[in-house]
């Protein structure tokens, strides 16, 4: 009777041990997730965040007056209650290489002093790397007291060397709390 008992000891050791590592394997997993969408962004120039995030060097170049893009403006919250995000205007149309500028408008509705950061993200992919941002509120978290409200601007210029096919780009912003992601409330 004790042989069959420690062989189903072994057995539920055994099980221990692979489930251990399949969780151990899986948490590696979920942390190497970010460094290896890092590298696939990089390399297929798709969703850059980073390259989104940062002021281009980009120059105005010679307006192609023949040719219209419209460029649509997102804002978006991910708690709904303790702000007010929104574009001043929806959309715009835009002549490529000719530098532009809209707005968008931020209300602080915690009750309380915060900082704030927008991450932006932009559609279709493809397009990213012909949207030159050079200057945007995105690029640094936004201080604001409470109850305040704040026009934030974004400078743009949309490349000449935009494909003839992409007639309409969306730049969506996702504003976020910073006191709420990291706990200092």
């Amino acid at each position: 009777m004790t042989e069959p008992r420690e062989q189903v000891k072994r057995e539920n050791a055994r099980l221990t041990a692979r489930l251990a590592l399949m969780a151990l394997g899986s948490f590696a997993f979920g942390f190497a997730l970010v460094p290896l969408y890092d590298v696939l962004c990089a390399v297929t120039g798709f969703g850059d965040q980073k390259s989104l995030a940062r002021a281009s060097e980009a120059a105005p170049q010679a307006a192609d007056e023949s040719r219209t893009v419209t460029v649509e403006f997102v804002a978006d919250l991910p708690n709904v209650g303790s702000w007010e995000f929104r574009p001043v205007l929806t959309s715009m149309q835009v002549h490529p290489g000719k530098l532009y500028e809209t707005r968008f408008v931020a209300k602080n509705l915690t009750g309380h002093d915060t900082v704030a950061q927008a991450v932006p993200s932009i559609a279709p992919g493809s397009v990213a790397g012909y949207f030159h941002k050079t200057e945007c509120f995105c690029f640094t978290p936004q201080k604001f007291s409470q109850g305040e409200e704040r026009v934030l601007p974004v400078r743009f210029i949309v490349d000449r060397a935009l494909p003839k096919h992409l007639d309409r780009i969306t730049l969506a912003y996702t504003f976020y709390d910073q006191s709420i992601r990291v706990g200092q409330r």
